[in-house]
């Protein structure tokens, strides 16, 4: 009897356990969670900066990874390192910008990793241009590109709706 009384006592008490352990199941979304974040940003969208207004247009491709450069009212930023301002690039003579230029040799000298190399051999360049910004101090940023051996230059814009 006493043996009885003592089994039934230690199974009121003991806990059964019949789920699954979800910490491990949590642990393990997670890390597929942050790794699915941290994997989703693609370099197919350029972001502006809120200081520049871009132009509308209809857009076909998607933009490729390249080096940018940023034309803004008051300054100009090869890859978002400031090159040279605006009104000191109107009150040049020449065509050719030095400070675009060497920021260019320099970003082909200091290849860090694969995308860098990628954007370097494509000689390609990207510009972003405020659309307030006069077309002689984008012909000269165009010029200086391809003086430096960046021949395929693009123009961003907003993309808008297409027509048809």
């Amino acid at each position: 009897m006493r043996e009885s009384r003592r089994i039934r006592r230690m199974e009121r008490n003991r806990k059964k356990v019949t789920g699954l352990n979800l910490t491990s199941l949590m642990d393990v979304f997670t890390i597929l969670v942050f790794f699915l974040l941290a994997n989703s940003s693609s370099s197919e969208i350029l972001s502006t900066p809120k200081q520049i207004k871009l132009p509308d247009s209809v857009v076909e491709t998607k933009p490729r990874e390249t080096v940018v450069i940023l034309v803004g009212p008051e300054t100009i930023l090869v890859q978002g390192e400031p090159a040279i301002t605006t009104a000191d690039l109107l009150s040049l003579k020449s065509d050719a910008i030095p400070e675009i230029t060497e920021r260019l040799n320099q970003l082909e000298r200091n290849i860090i990793g694969v995308s860098t190399r990628e954007m370097v051999e494509n000689k390609e360049v990207t510009i972003l241009a405020d659309k307030s910004i006069p077309f002689r101090v984008l012909k000269k940023v165009m010029s200086t590109c391809t003086a430096s051996g960046y021949g395929r230059i693009s123009l961003a814009v907003i993309q808008k709706a297409s027509q048809t």
